[in-house]
């Protein structure tokens, strides 16, 4: 996400670090990023608003007389960005009288009932809260059954109405069957519809005030740009909506929606979807996204991320290795480590949080492909026990048997190998004083693919 508007910001503010700030080269910074932010796809009130924030600030004084103005005009556009995404994070309001009912809006194909799922594993995982779901669409009796594969799957309770087909006795008897099984939190999903109609708002605005929900999220698809943002607004006017989910965001180059949804409605951005894993929601930071957008990392999610996500067992093994002989650290070892990492979202989640890595040439960021890391893990896979614990007997006949078991080719099995090694005199390095500190100032170059650093993508 945002990897265009990323790449043209970071070029457009390079050039003025380490120079002094003028009128005329503030304009033509100016006049790349407001061009930057429209082929992003960002509604044009938000994208005035943005730079009209930004020149007013990057006039006054205090920037022009600065010791570094390159570097104090990058600041303002940062924490400008930040406001237009909404300023400070929201959190769901679940400090209410149990149970807490969420409802979701959305139209057909956004993605409302996966991530009916995906909020619902949030909230039990993030805040250790019993939920409940129940389906309030009477249009399509397999998004029912769906939802209901989705719960089993997020390890949430369901509720399924034996009879009728009137939405608003659906919520309220879902309601009532919260209460009565001490859930937490009930989260009620809805019907979609391809288009905004008279039927669909009258409908969903009386399961509303049936049901008084905590919070009246709207699901809506990012791709869409600055068109997210125009249904939310319609939906906002007709529904008292408090927050909004962006889905498929993995999906979405621009960014416009992300940029356009709070200046447009006033609504706040609550979560960002991406993928169909269940995992695949992440609670929405104003601050540690626009420091994304500006190549700064997201070094406070990705520490979040390897907290939630890192099996520790396995990281405590992998330390005691660390620095003991290239004999200890295993193919086995270099598979986990590979599975770890897709855990935390795949190569390209991981290098958009790490700072730095805007910077990159644009060959080595085509190599943050996860399907390399997918091959890779095939790869050990197709080993025996014994190839992975010694890989030095891997021969060509040997190489052309995996290669085929694992449905890839001899020079695949080679850069496993290679990878391996290379990762073992790394873990190797480890173990000598300062060698961390050394290996961090290589990474946004060095280790990254291409680099021969070493890491294991």
């Amino acid at each position: 996400m945002f990897d265009q508007l990323s790449q043209r910001l970071g070029d457009s503010l390079n050039r003025l670090r380490g120079r002094k700030l003028t009128d005329d080269n503030i304009a033509e910074a100016l006049r790349d990023v407001r061009r930057a932010l429209l082929e992003a796809d960002v509604a044009l009130p938000a994208v005035k608003t943005f730079i009209d924030r930004v020149r007013e600030k990057a006039i006054g004084q205090n920037v022009l007389a600065s010791l570094k103005p390159g570097e104090a005009l990058i600041k303002i556009v940062h924490d400008e960005l930040v406001q237009v995404l909404g300023g400070d994070s929201a959190p769901l309001a679940l400090n209410r009288q149990a149970p807490v009912v969420i409802l979701l809006a959305g139209l057909q194909g956004a993605g409302k009932t996966t991530t009916t799922g995906k909020l619902a594993k949030f909230i039990a995982e993030r805040h250790g809260k019993k939920v409940m779901v129940a389906s309030a669409d009477i249009y399509r009796p397999a998004a029912i059954d769906q939802l209901e594969t989705v719960a089993a799957q997020a390890g949430a309770g369901f509720y399924r109405h034996p009879t009728t087909n009137d939405a608003v006795e659906i919520a309220n008897a879902a309601v009532t069957e919260a209460r009565r099984s001490v859930a937490d939190v009930l989260i009620i999903d809805t019907a979609g519809r391809l288009a905004i109609d008279e039927a669909m708002m009258d409908e969903i605005g009386r399961v509303q005030q049936a049901v008084n929900p905590a919070e009246v999220l709207f699901v809506v698809d990012s791709m869409t740009g600055q068109d997210a943002a125009n249904t939310a607004k319609a939906f906002h006017q007709a529904l008292p909506l408090t927050g909004v989910i962006l889905t498929k965001t993995d999906g979405d180059a621009r960014g416009g929606a992300a940029l356009s949804v709070r200046e447009v409605t006033g609504v706040p951005i609550k979560f960002l979807g991406t993928g169909e894993k269940l995992d695949g929601l992440e609670q929405f930071h104003p601050d540690r996204l626009a420091s994304r957008i500006l190549g700064m990392g997201d070094v406070l999610s990705l520490v979040e991320d390897v907290q939630r996500k890192v099996d520790e067992k396995q990281a405590k093994k992998l330390a005691g290795k660390v620095g003991k002989g290239s004999r200890r650290f295993g193919l086995d070892d270099f598979k986990t480590q590979l599975e770890q990492m897709e855990k935390m979202g795949g190569l390209g989640s991981l290098a958009e949080k790490l700072p730095g890595m805007g910077n990159l040439p644009a060959a080595a960021r085509a190599q943050l492909d996860d399907r390399q890391t997918r091959r890779m893990i095939a790869v050990v896979n197709s080993m025996t026990p014994k190839e992975r614990r010694y890989p030095d007997t891997i021969n060509g006949s040997r190489k052309r048997r995996i290669a085929q078991g694992s449905g890839t080719h001899i020079q695949d099995v080679n850069k496993v190998l290679k990878q391996h090694k290379q990762m073992q005199k790394m873990m190797k390095k480890v173990g000598s004083k300062g060698a961390m500190q050394k290996m961090l100032k290589r990474l946004p170059g060095g280790g990254m693919p291409g680099g021969g650093g070493g890491m294991p993508f």
